[in-house]
């Protein structure tokens, strides 16, 4: 939509990338397994103390905070995979805390006050500062990249990592239907590929830019040199008709 609404240049290998990202996304949401249905605030706060959640999330806060101090001020203005890693883990979290969030809101307005539960305000917590970064970063990869990039890679990020957390959080697929399992695979493979094939065309489209300055040296040699030419040739009329001066002179000297 960027190359159509923003006139952005588009070639046809980021639009094949995109096409995949598309596709991958798409199998991804329509195969992947459903969410167990939660009904209170404590069952939710079970889940999210356990081991491998807490470790995603721990993996999830060393990852963004290296990459935010170390690696984002020297390569996020040059890869976009930079700001889009940091938005797309830590908007899994989000997601997690959303829901937790939503169902003590729900239980509150049915009568059950969720508020009084320290859990409520940890993950309101949790929720507001993971928002705050992922919305951070994506403002930056938009002012820096195109949108129909970013949006893309996003995209696929997001759902990546939300999908990983899920499986995380509820402790498995929630599934046995290997149909639907191989589908999630293949759309995780056409995402990755689709990433490929954007990040491929981004370097192939700053390709040309790239060279331009040494087509416009060559030009303006090219110019140089025409213009050497011509001072060349005209020189050689100028000797010339110097020449014809100096020999017309020298005959009417001998007439006189």
């Amino acid at each position: 939509m960027g190359s159509y609404f923003l006139k952005e240049e588009v070639n046809v290998l980021g639009k094949l990338g995109c096409a995949a990202c598309l596709l991958g996304s798409v199998l991804l949401v329509l195969h992947a397994p459903g969410d167990k249905d939660i009904q209170t605030i404590d069952e939710i706060l079970h889940l999210a103390i356990q081991p491998f959640f807490l470790i995603y999330c721990a993996c999830v806060t060393i990852l963004a905070s290296y990459v935010i101090w170390k690696i984002a001020p020297t390569q996020g203005r040059t890869n976009p995979l930079v700001y889009i890693s940091i938005c797309s883990s830590v908007g899994s979290v989000s997601v997690m805390s959303v829901k937790a969030f939503g169902i003590a809101v729900k239980l509150t307005a049915g009568g059950d006050n969720q508020f009084t539960h320290a859990s409520t305000y940890v993950f309101a917590l949790v929720l507001v500062v993971t928002t705050l970064t992922q919305m951070n970063y994506l403002n930056k990869a938009m002012g820096q990249f195109p949108a129909s990039l970013v949006n893309a890679m996003y995209y696929v990020g997001f759902t990546t990592c939300t999908l990983s957390a899920s499986i995380i959080f509820y402790q498995g697929l929630n599934t046995s239907n290997w149909t639907s399992i191989l589908s999630m695979i293949c759309g995780f493979l056409l995402n990755f590929t689709g990433i490929s094939l954007l990040t491929l065309s981004k370097t192939a489209s700053s390709g040309p830019r790239g060279k331009e300055p040494a087509r416009g040296v060559g030009m303006h040699s090219l110019d140089l040199s025409h213009g050497r030419y011509d001072h060349v040739r005209t020189s050689s009329v100028e000797i010339e008709h110097a020449r014809g001066r100096a020999s017309s002179g020298t005959h009417l000297e001998a007439q006189s």
